[in-house]
């Protein structure tokens, strides 16, 4: 059984100017993000991970400095750290660094909003593309041996098709599902298939997600029940 964390770049300098940052460079965190990376630091402090892929913009790689350096300072194991291409923002192609309260009223804006799965973005990619590779890299992450949980550092749309396809839903509800900068989302996999523990958790503690509960055979995650009762708001 692996635990999975899906982590959301904090909040960008694009995200506090209502532009499609999209995978223009230079986009750095903003104050608020800032703040939040050193909070996520607090937070994932006591996780033992085995393994951090990171999507190669600049915004995510700054996201988790602070727990990086954390890391590097204490006297446990350290985690391996790789850049993960498959976890790159979505290539918005010429809607990118374009303000959202311009492009809403593109026609195809319609189209991201209600039917995502047709949508290819003018010059970009197209959003069924990003799922697929999305969940190329979740599942890459999945079957890399290593013990503890793995850490996975990308973007709202990108890390939004993984929970969609992760719960059986269709692409085209995925803006069903919120994503806010920051946020944690936990996935356990059992060997099979994927469940979601947490989602889009921006405050509560996720230590409890992360250690292995087992039925009465060893390694088989519980299946039944409604959950164990965590408590927590986030």
């Amino acid at each position: 059984m692996t635990r999975i964390v899906l982590l959301r770049h904090a909040h960008s300098s694009a995200n506090a100017k209502a532009i499609l940052a999209g995978r223009a460079p230079g986009v750095d965190l903003s104050d608020r993000g800032r703040k939040e990376s050193q909070e996520l630091a607090e937070r994932l402090k006591e996780i033992d991970f085995s393994l951090i892929r990171v999507s190669p913009m600049e915004r995510c790689s700054q996201t988790i400095a602070p727990l990086i350096d954390q890391l590097s300072k204490g006297s446990r194991g350290k985690p391996t750290i790789e850049v993960e291409n498959d976890l790159v923002e979505v290539d918005y192609g010429k809607w990118t660094g374009r303000k959202l309260s311009v492009l809403s009223r593109d026609k195809a804006w319609k189209v991201v909003q209600n039917n995502p799965s047709a949508m290819y973005f003018p010059g970009g990619e197209g959003l069924l593309d990003v799922q697929a590779r999305a969940m190329r890299a979740l599942d890459s992450t999945a079957k890399t041996p290593g013990r503890g949980p793995k850490l996975l550092v990308s973007h709202g749309d990108v890390i939004k098709s993984i929970v969609a396809s992760v719960l059986g839903t269709h692409l085209d509800h995925f803006q069903k599902i919120i994503i806010d900068p920051a946020s944690l989302t936990v996935l356990d996999f059992n060997g099979v298939d994927y469940r979601v523990l947490t989602l889009n958790s921006t405050t509560a503690p996720i230590s409890a997600y992360l250690k292995e509960e087992t039925s009465g055979k060893k390694g088989v995650a519980a299946l039944v029940g409604g959950g164990s009762g965590r408590k927590g708001k986030g």
